[in-house]
């Protein structure tokens, strides 16, 4: 490690250091955030690997992952759960579009708006990066006692903000069934 770098470091030490003067609440939670990124970059690591070997980026991931779970999805519902402008989700359904991965039709109560669909290729790629992830949570939970699933889905809901939970629980569980989510 370099010596700038090991300064850096020592003043964050130093300033972890002060924060223990400050009340019990205003103390920030260093060690939750910092795992939180290390957990979600090596998280996102391997399927990374595979959106750069194709040219594409985490914004594709979202958009495939999303379409593949919710097959008719519209434009605006994919700009409403992702939170991003409409002009970086051009540009990512574009290449998606382009690239042959997605498929865009009229839809079915008001032909104005676009519903999106994978193609057997945006399908196949989408489940690629999902059984990638899927195969990290298998290995962390096997290491860890039993409920964990559980508690992971509890922690993970009250990270959403409260009046997003319902919402966010009816896309991850369309047919209802949150409660023995942890069982899965």
């Amino acid at each position: 490690m370099d010596t700038a770098l090991r300064q850096k470091l020592r003043g964050g030490i130093m300033a972890r250091q002060s924060d223990k003067e400050a009340p019990e609440h205003e103390h920030p939670a260093y060690e939750l955030i910092e795992l939180f990124f290390f957990a979600y970059r090596d998280f996102v690591a391997d399927a990374d690997r595979l959106l750069e070997s194709l040219r594409f980026g985490r914004a594709h991931h979202r958009v495939l992952h999303f379409v593949l779970r919710h097959p008719g999805l519209t434009i605006a519902e994919l700009l409403e759960i992702l939170r991003i402008t409409k002009q970086s989700l051009n540009r990512v359904l574009k290449e998606l579009l382009d690239k042959g991965y997605v498929e865009a039709h009229p839809g079915v109560q008001d032909r104005r708006q676009r519903q999106l669909k994978l193609t057997a290729l945006g399908e196949d790629l989408a489940l690629q990066l999902s059984k990638l992830q899927s195969r990290r949570f298998a290995r962390v939970l096997q290491e860890l006692p039993d409920g964990a699933r559980a508690g992971s889905v509890r922690f993970l809901l009250a990270m959403i903000d409260p009046q997003e939970r319902a919402r966010v629980e009816m896309l991850v569980w369309p047919d209802g069934r949150a409660q023995d989510a942890g069982e899965r």
